[in-house]
């Protein structure tokens, strides 16, 4: 009997990935035998780093992962999931206002594809206060982000981060 291959993608800004980021990917990981990490591309953001400076950080974090992809898109999750040859996607939540979110964009891309398996992955409890925000401000502050990042992500952002 052939074995079938089970395959997510996890979307997002990661503007940057964070250690929240890491622990759903790792989530993923746990579950899927093959997980693409799209970096989303939208174009009335301004984000702090360039998709490519977003996509490296990632790759730093999983060097050695052959089960991990990681790549840009500008698209619709539809054309994402149809692209990868999957139909879930997941959704990392850490408070119900990420829920209420994540529920009305599953909802809207159900109408792009009705087969559209929608996944949702609690944040771990320890990490409920990190978000790409909360580094992006220590940056603009010059505080610590030694509790938001790994050490791969905090060397690179040391080594290609300026204040604005």
């Amino acid at each position: 009997m052939e074995k079938t291959t089970r395959k997510c993608v996890f979307a997002g800004t990661f503007d940057p990935p964070t250690l929240g980021h890491k622990a759903a990917i790792e989530d993923c990981l746990a579950l899927f035998d093959k997980v693409v990490v799209a970096v989303m591309v939208n174009p009335q953001k301004q984000p702090c780093f360039s998709s490519k400076q977003r996509e490296e950080m990632l790759r730093r974090i999983f060097p050695n992962e052959s089960r991990l992809k990681v790549l840009s898109f500008s698209g619709t999750v539809a054309e994402r999931l149809e692209k990868e040859n999957t139909k879930i996607y997941v959704r990392g939540i850490r408070n119900t206002v990420d829920f209420e979110y994540e529920n009305a964009n599953f909802f809207a891309s159900r109408k792009l594809d009705k087969d559209l398996i929608a996944v949702y992955l609690p944040c771990r409890q320890e990490l409920l206060h990190v978000s790409s925000g909360m580094v992006r401000n220590s940056l603009r502050f010059q505080t610590p982000i030694d509790e938001y990042v790994t050490e791969e992500v905090k060397a690179y952002i040391e080594k290609v981060y300026t204040k604005e």
